[in-house]
């Protein structure tokens, strides 16, 4: 038993309920996206550009919609999520969109136990390493999964946002940039629908921006860029507001809100 197993069991059993939830909720927009809408967001699409005939791995993917959407735009993508209920839909909705993507239910940590072949990219985006304790064997993953020359690629929440408790319905500082300790929280709703009755019981661990970059580099990866926005595309937090671009911000922009990181393994 790894001593995070038991973190890792309540994660999952929180994700498997959040499907249900995530999935008939107005921020993923299912129905439109299953009619052709893109759940992919500028900076990724940016970033990575013509992805088509690329071999793609998307890391802690929930339910696909991304994986989909890239592999709509001709990459040859596998999924990986640690619900077994995100990946059941997402396999479901491949088969209804009629498209070639794989998906596997593993703990991301796990992913190269159960993927053997190596990508042209490997992604992941929003909401991703803080359920993790540890990026050092994450970033030997991502490097283990990259074909030489290949691009990881990650769009993330900044770490100053993790620092703050939102479950009183406005941001306190309470948690360090970087915190070795689980930080456990236990509430009602989900960030996709906060007036869901289900009740959320998560562990998660902060990381700051060093932290991320070394583990990268330690695994053999070359920095390309790393920026930081005071913007979101994602209404997540409490009290943002939206801009022209249809991006969220703080009132004041003390702080950035988002991160993007893009590698190339040498």
């Amino acid at each position: 038993m790894n001593k995070y197993d038991s973190y890792f069991n309540t994660n999952k059993a929180t994700w498997n309920e959040k499907v249900k939830i995530h999935s008939k909720s107005d921020m993923y927009q299912l129905e439109d996206f299953k009619n052709g809408k893109s759940s992919l967001m500028p900076y990724e699409l940016k970033a990575l550009g013509n992805v088509e005939g690329k071999n793609l791995l998307h890391l802690q993917c929930h339910f696909g919609q991304d994986t989909l959407s890239w592999s709509r735009m001709g990459a040859n993508c596998v999924g990986i999520d640690l619900s077994d209920e995100g990946i059941k839909l997402a396999k479901s909705l491949n088969e209804e969109l009629k498209l070639d993507a794989q998906f596997v239910c593993c703990n991301v940590l796990d992913t190269s136990k159960y993927v053997e072949k190596e990508f042209d990219i490997v992604f992941t985006s929003y909401g991703v390493i803080g359920w993790l304790p540890d990026l050092k064997p994450w970033g030997k993953m991502i490097a283990e999964r990259l074909k030489k020359g290949g691009t990881f690629y990650m769009v993330e929440f900044h770490p100053i946002v993790w620092m703050f408790d939102y479950l009183e319905g406005k941001p306190i500082m309470k948690y360090g940039y970087m915190q070795d300790e689980a930080i456990y929280e236990e509430y009602e709703g989900t960030y996709a629908n906060t007036d869901s009755k289900m009740i959320s019981k998560e562990y998660g661990w902060n990381h700051g921006l060093s932290e991320v970059i070394n583990a990268l580099t330690e695994a053999g990866l070359h920095i390309d860029f790393l920026n930081e926005y005071d913007e979101s595309p994602y209404n997540v937090l409490p009290d943002l507001v939206e801009n022209k671009q249809g991006m969220f911000t703080t009132k004041d922009k003390l702080y950035p809100l988002i991160f993007e990181i893009k590698a190339t393994k040498v």
